[in-house]
């Protein structure tokens, strides 16, 4: 969806609280959702009265909250209300695109108008234009993604205070901190086009996440944990979230270096999600037809071990990801992009699909929900500690630092930190290293997958064993 335009933001350094009362709990949003309809609506009509052959807008607002505390003393207190519209027209097969934040009558057509004159000037291209009408979505599950939480200054603040209480009170080794913050978002939007369609819906997104840091022997360790969700009622508690950020702060303590050497590497679910990300960026439409993918024409082909399933499933209720439609109102659906291992399906809008002379999946916008699928068979049930077990020997790896992936070529160098393991079992944590491959060979070389599905964004998976990867140390 379109992204933010105008954000008011205030924030608060002062201590005293007891006169700060939030926006939030005074109104939900400015606009019905009947008046962004209305405004979408009379965008495509001006557009198709000044000669526009086709045309799609889209109008939103959203606004939330977002309370600091470091050291049990409020650092910032964050408000936000943002909103704004895009109107996207054509000449044939010419486009043109323009937006604002205003909703004014006025501002709307001058909008309208520059998108006219943008269209006008642009070169014809074959395959840009809206979809075809038969992929529209016309009917829309309530998918419950909409939680509203009406969290006063003074409850997000204790809230946040007693999650760093509790991450402070796990160790005395935790000596200083990076704050608490308890975020909380609400959004609302309409898209629609000169094909008839209309839909939109609000949705809501809240988390409470903490950082602190750990001393010993004159040596610091940071680290953190968060929880995101769609209703509060769905986070972890304030307590657990500062526990865990505490646990994993003060288990680096002590690292060392290794020596250069091949090992298998475990990805800890909260980062082996990035090597899902890096698989769906190969197979989106755009990386594909402009021949930037390490995955190019690998379509029913084996690209993963032959026990890996994966499915992009937009209809989970609650879903960080989910939706009936996709950025371009076509009907979003249930599909298995792997399957033992062969790839079954890309991501792809419209213009992608035309470009690679196939039809829409949906994905304008990109993955829904994408979830790895746990092992089965022998390997059936491993948690983080079966996982160890299984490796045996390796490196388990807790965080990745730089960005040292080649999507051209799937050439992976990344610095990391995690743990040395021997015989199943943790035997002390390690830093500055870099662990290096190709996604193509890891893809192929996974091991095991496990049940230890973590779920923090649009990418959905256990840790992930992978065999015969390059550690470089000291």
């Amino acid at each position: 969806m379109i992204a933010p335009f105008v954000i008011l933001q205030l924030e608060v350094m002062n201590k005293s609280t007891s006169s700060v009362q939030s926006p939030l709990v005074q109104d939900r949003f400015s606009n019905s959702a009947d008046n962004l309809r209305a405004i979408a609506q009379d965008m495509l009509d001006y557009a198709r009265r000044q000669g526009a052959t086709s045309a799609s807008a889209e109008v939103s607002e959203g606004f939330g909250q977002a309370v600091t505390v470091r050291q049990g003393e409020v650092e910032t207190i964050e408000y936000n209300r943002d909103k704004g519209l895009g109107v996207t027209v054509y000449f044939g097969q010419r486009r043109g695109n323009a937006s604002t934040s205003d909703f004014s009558p006025q501002a709307v057509r001058d909008t309208v108008d520059a998108a006219l004159s943008i269209a006008r000037y642009t070169a014809i291209d074959d395959c840009s234009g809206l979809p075809e009408e038969d992929t529209l979505a016309r009917e829309f599950a309530d998918l419950d993604l909409y939680h509203p939480w009406d969290l006063s200054v003074e409850d997000a603040i204790a809230l946040a205070q007693e999650c760093e209480q509790a991450a402070v009170d796990s160790d005395t080794r935790i000596q200083n901190s990076e704050g608490a913050t308890v975020n909380v978002h609400e959004a609302q939007f309409v898209f629609a086009n000169s094909l008839g369609f209309v839909g939109g819906y609000p949705s809501s997104r809240h988390s409470l996440s903490c950082s602190v840091i750990a001393e010993q022997d004159d040596a610091m360790e940071r680290d953190y944990w968060y929880s995101v969700a769609r209703a509060s009622a769905d986070l972890l508690g304030a307590k657990q979230v500062g526990r865990m950020a505490a646990e994993r702060t003060v288990r680096r303590l002590g690292a060392r270096q290794i020596a250069t050497m091949q090992v298998p590497v475990l990805f800890e679910s909260s980062v082996a999600a990035s090597l899902l990300g890096h698989f769906a960026g190969a197979v989106s439409g755009g990386s594909l037809y402009r021949k930037s993918s390490f995955l190019l024409d690998q379509l029913d082909k084996q690209i993963f071990s032959s026990h890996i399933q994966i499915a992009d499933i937009p209809d989970i209720p609650k879903g960080l990801a989910s939706s009936s439609f996709d950025d371009e109102g076509v009907k979003t659906q249930r599909r298995n992009i792997v399957e033992n291992g062969v790839l079954r399906g890309y991501f792809l809008g419209s213009y992608s699909a035309r470009k690679l002379g196939l039809r829409t999946t949906g994905n304008s916008g990109g993955n829904h929900n994408l979830i790895l699928q746990p092992s089965g068979g022998e390997l059936a049930d491993l948690d983080l500690a079966g996982l160890l077990r299984t490796m045996g020997r390796g490196l388990l790896v807790t965080e990745l630092l730089g960005q040292g992936v080649n999507s051209i070529t799937g050439d992976y160098s990344r610095g990391a930190a995690g743990f040395w393991v021997e015989n199943g079992q943790i035997q002390y944590p390690v830093h500055e290293i870099t662990i290096a491959g190709n996604l193509k060979d890891m893809y192929r070389n996974v091991a095991a997958v496990g049940c230890d599905v973590l779920v923090q964004g649009s990418r959905q998976c256990g840790s992930i064993l992978v065999e015969g990867m390059t550690v470089a140390g000291c």
